[in-house]
């Protein structure tokens, strides 16, 4: 799903007050929590990720990283914390994505 400026502004609105619920560190970002992340983007549609000062990956590697394995959108890279979004195919866990569809 390709989003525009405005649907992007509304997800980093809504991301703003939440804290990151993944911390990539030393080990880079591998298979195990690409399938965590996927499943978490499934329940949540929305959260962040912060890069620990110890990791040698770049934000920008990372982002580009889950957006193919995963197929989201990172809406915002603010220093080493990635904002993620991606909606989910259950219903029951669409409340994000059918707002931003209206937009």
């Amino acid at each position: 799903m390709e989003l525009k400026g405005k649907q992007k502004r509304v997800l980093r609105s809504k991301a703003h007050h939440m804290n990151p619920i993944f911390q990539v560190g030393k080990g880079g970002v591998n298979e195990a929590m690409i399938i965590q992340i996927g499943e978490a983007l499934e329940k949540r549609e929305l959260f962040k990720i912060s890069l620990l000062q110890n990791t040698d990956e770049l934000p920008e590697e990372v982002a580009e990283t889950l957006e193919e394995a995963l197929d989201c959108n990172v809406v915002q890279i603010i220093g080493r914390v990635l904002v993620v979004f991606k909606p989910s195919r259950n219903e029951k866990y669409q409340k994000i994505s059918q707002e931003i569809k209206s937009l």
